[in-house]
């Protein structure tokens, strides 16, 4: 199993650093757009003072990766915890939706976990789910709890705000703060909010991904080597018994010879 997962780390490390630049230049833009433009021109850019709070809360489906998913569990908890109020959590992955049912708190979908290699087209249902409900004023916003991958010894639980966008502070310095839209704002952004949606939701399933395979692969190397002593220790105990044995019936041969 270790050699598995050091054969798929590979493969889902270079899909997350692959897409990091893109999904981070789109987050750039998109924070500049929301600094001037807001829910007039697009439902998913206005922003709402009161409603529900919704938390995407991204795990794996199988286990054997160490604390991977306790540490992002505990993080969502605590989360939830702290900021108590009015949510609902939609779940991706067997692991976390396990634990937030018996947490007991509302979940209201799930989704299995997007396999060992995620693609754009896993993410659209989900991505579809959160545009409508947010459209549809259900929820005021809209966080994602997931694994950030950072090395092959390190992830770290996360969470990033997905809805509503927060507006980037450099576009002050822009003259009148304005954005020249070809052919018009609205064709423009039913064409970009979409893809920015499922973009950060897919970033987040391949940083998973990574991070799961990683910490499968720690936590497999630690496995062989504490089995390996555990050998070394019992086949040491059985050597040390047998040992034991033959000189017993050894000194019992020796003590039957000297009686006769």
């Amino acid at each position: 199993m270790q050699f598995v997962a050091a054969s798929k780390l590979r493969r889902a490390q270079e899909s997350t650093l692959a897409a990091r630049p893109y999904s981070e230049l789109l987050d750039e833009i998109l924070a500049d757009l929301a600094a001037v433009l807001g829910g007039d021109e697009h439902p998913l850019l206005s922003r709402r003072e009161e409603g529900k709070r919704l938390i995407v809360l991204i795990t794996s489906d199988r286990g054997l990766a160490g604390a991977l998913n306790t540490n992002v569990v505990r993080f969502a908890s605590k989360e939830i915890v702290e900021h108590a109020g009015d949510l609902e959590l939609v779940t991706v992955g067997r692991k976390g939706r396990d634990a937030m049912r018996r947490a007991r708190v509302p979940i209201v979908a799930h989704f299995a976990g997007f396999g060992d290699r995620p693609i754009f087209d896993d993410i659209l249902p989900l991505a579809r789910l959160i545009s409508d409900e947010y459209v549809c004023g259900t929820y005021s916003q809209i966080d994602i709890i997931f694994t950030r991958f950072v090395s092959t010894l390190v992830q770290r639980a996360d969470m990033v705000q997905l809805l509503p966008i927060t507006p980037s502070a450099d576009t002050r310095g822009i003259p009148g703060a304005q954005f020249i839209f070809e052919p018009a704002p609205e064709i423009v952004l039913d064409e970009l909010l979409p893809r920015y949606v499922g973009t950060r939701l897919y970033q987040t399933a391949l940083e998973s991904t990574a991070s799961f395979f990683s910490s499968q692969m720690v936590a497999m190397k630690n496995a062989t080597e504490n089995a390996d002593e555990l050998i070394e220790d019992l086949t040491l105990s059985y050597n040390k018994a047998r040992q034991a044995n033959i000189t017993r019936e050894l000194i019992e041969i020796a003590s039957g010879a000297q009686a006769r």
